[in-house]
């Protein structure tokens, strides 16, 4: 018996994962059996373009309706820690800049699941959080990244 994989993530993310999961399966899931039901009634199927299109939408709707399902089933709630304000971890928001003379940055370190860096949130898998994660503010760190290495001081954690 294999563990499955657990997704850390904050509430907000996991409501956001079940308002997706709920559309693709009353809305999205219906809209391509119409579809389908339309491209079939072209005729000949073996050079059918939109049937076969309708097709690959509805396998693409049914996997990620089953990995939905996998996410929020093993997903693990962030508790926000008020203790520790100073610490970088998973689901508080780390702001810091690049040295020598860097813009500032603020990123929220959330799982996988709920990663949107257009929305500032990184995955706790990428290299800038797993480099912050566990530091304190005025911590200068070293951040191994593809692009190659940088250094970056930590200066707010909320």
């Amino acid at each position: 018996m294999s563990m499955e994989k657990e997704y850390p993530m904050t509430k907000a993310g996991k409501e956001k994962l079940e308002q997706e999961l709920e559309y693709l399966k009353t809305v999205k899931r219906k809209e391509v059996v119409e579809r389908i039901q339309i491209a079939r009634s072209f005729g000949d199927l073996s050079e059918n373009s939109e049937y076969d299109a309708a097709k690959d939408e509805q396998a693409f709707v049914e996997s990620r309706i089953q990995m939905l399902e996998n996410m929020i089933r093993n997903a693990k709630i962030i508790e926000e820690d008020l203790e520790t304000t100073d610490t970088v971890s998973l689901g508080r928001t780390v702001t810091f800049i690049e040295l020598p003379d860097g813009e500032e940055e603020s990123y929220t370190i959330v799982g996988s699941a709920e990663a949107d860096p257009f929305e500032g949130k990184i995955s706790n898998d990428s290299p800038i959080a797993k480099s912050l994660i566990g530091r304190r503010v005025g911590e200068e760190v070293t951040v191994h990244t593809p692009g190659g290495d940088m250094v970056v001081k930590i200066i707010a954690v909320k």
